[in-house]
């Protein structure tokens, strides 16, 4: 194998879900909607347009009368509700959460929302994102006696809370934040208020919208589309949303820093739907394709996605390049998650069952195959050997983002540099290992070139090595 690029760790060769970046979590939160609307409803259907997000757990907590009821459990939101515990879960208020694990490990103790309770009162907490100074923050509060049941960085957030000075819950909430260091957009119900709050950097997204008589916020716009609320804006870094009798009330909590969205929302984790920033994320992935067209010149018979990553960017590379697009590789829906099997045959069976090359398309063409990105290297090799086996004459791999080079510290799942194929190896060797006749990256100019989000500014630290909070972890300021 060429280059320097080993994975000894099993688990990332067995499914072509690990070989992509993973999609932190989802929040969701509604304050009481009106007649008509049911909260913990609203929530499902909510945390179901986010599942993409996040497939290890799910939870919904409901604001009853003043008091907090709580309901979550390991799987997929479909898996963890039925009929009877939704209309067990009665309320005017409700927040939930999909999680995928990249700070605690996969257990139900971590499934969020996380419930506590406190001289202050009861508060839950959904969070997406990671604190950089999580681990600092905890040992800190064991030496002053606080006892930890989880190992999530909301449990920490929750502890703050408790210990604050100030008397009053959302005052405490406030509080807490200006310790915090990272990456979190979060939302939190009390005994009387809706809670929304995003990091001062902003990484993670987090939207407000409008519905019945009440709002709704959400990771992604797409959660809003669902139930029928209106997207009324972004909520913008540093700011705390407090939602309640009085209105809605936005508060600034931090000053204004630059903003560094992670610029792997659009690339590949929101919904294609969403909206961000004023920008349609499938448009968004389109103009990539367009101008990694404009970055190279390949001839070739086709162009071909894999499903279901690269189809937006394939479209736009089809539409700037003139080659027709097609769909050579169908990917089967119904195929979930697969266990891990001890032999590398029968891993390479369990790509087939999710993705399919479809021989009467691919045999003796030339193609270009099109994907958001290469993180370990190997789907990529994995598919490349389906298609040549199909028949392809030629298999040119393109990439509409840059090489992921360096960890993401900031909610991601790729802390470990040595799973990153682009980390030690060049082109030409990632290219020979994934056996395609040629590979090409889009330049990181050409990406930020062609997102239009309005006034954001993006953490691009996985392509580049330049980490905003790159100080902070060495005890600098945020």
């Amino acid at each position: 194998m060429a280059g320097k690029y080993c994975i000894q760790d099993g688990r990332l060769n067995g499914d072509i879900d690990n070989d992509k970046m993973s999609e932190e979590c989802g929040v969701f939160g509604v304050y009481k909607p009106g007649k008509g609307y049911d909260p913990a409803n609203l929530s499902y259907l909510g945390l179901h347009a986010l599942q993409h997000r996040g497939q290890e757990s799910a939870g919904i907590c409901v604001n009853n009368k003043g008091n907090l009821d709580l309901f979550k459990d390991m799987g997929v939101v479909n898996n963890v509700f039925d009929e009877n515990i939704i209309d067990s879960l009665q309320g005017e208020m409700a927040i939930g959460h999909v999680r995928y694990s990249t700070t605690g490990s996969s257990k139900l103790v971590n499934a969020q929302p996380l419930l506590t309770n406190s001289i202050k009162g009861e508060l839950a907490l959904a969070h997406n994102g990671n604190l950089v100074n999580g681990e600092k923050l905890k040992s800190k509060l064991e030496g002053l006696g606080s006892i930890f049941h989880s190992t999530l960085d909301t449990e920490v957030i929750a502890h703050l809370v408790s210990r604050s000075l100030k008397n009053d819950i959302i005052e405490a909430f406030k509080d807490s934040l200006h310790q915090l260091r990272g990456a979190f957009s979060m939302v939190a119900l009390t005994s009387d208020s809706l809670i929304a709050v995003r990091d001062p950097r902003g990484f993670r997204p987090l939207s407000l919208g409008k519905i019945g008589e009440g709002y709704v916020v959400a990771s992604e716009s797409c959660a809003f589309d669902v139930i029928g609320a209106e997207h009324i804006r972004d909520i913008e870094p540093g700011e705390m949303l407090v939602i309640n009798e009085d209105g809605l009330n936005s508060f600034r909590y931090s000053e204004k820093k630059d903003h560094k969205f992670c610029v792997f929302e659009f690339i590949y984790f929101a919904r294609p739907d969403s909206v961000i920033g004023g920008e349609n994320v499938h448009k968004a992935r389109r103009k990539l394709g367009r101008q990694l067209a404009r970055e190279t010149d390949i001839d070739a018979d086709m162009v071909i996605p894999v499903p279901s990553s690269g189809i937006s960017a394939a479209l736009g590379y089809a539409e700037e390049s003139n080659i027709p697009y097609e769909k050579g590789i169908l990917r089967n829906k119904y195929v979930g998650r697969t266990f891990i099997q001890p032999t590398q045959k029968i891993r390479d069976l369990k790509v087939r069952l999710k993705l399919n090359p479809i021989k009467n398309i691919i045999s003796g063409k030339k193609f270009i195959l099109i994907d958001d990105s290469i993180v370990r290297g190997t789907t990529s090799k994995q598919i490349i050997r389906m298609v040549k086996e199909a028949g392809a004459k030629e298999v040119h791999m393109l990439i509409s983002s840059p090489p992921v080079t360096d960890p993401c510290y900031y909610g991601l799942d790729t802390s470990r540099r040595k799973e990153l194929i682009a980390s030690n190896n060049s082109v030409a060797e990632i290219c020979d290992h994934i056996g395609a006749d040629s590979l090409s990256y889009l330049s990181l100019e050409g990406l930020l070139k062609s997102i239009d989000a309005d006034n954001y500014g993006f953490c691009t630290a996985c392509f580049d090595g330049k980490s905003p909070l790159e100080s902070n972890r060495n005890g600098g300021d945020f």
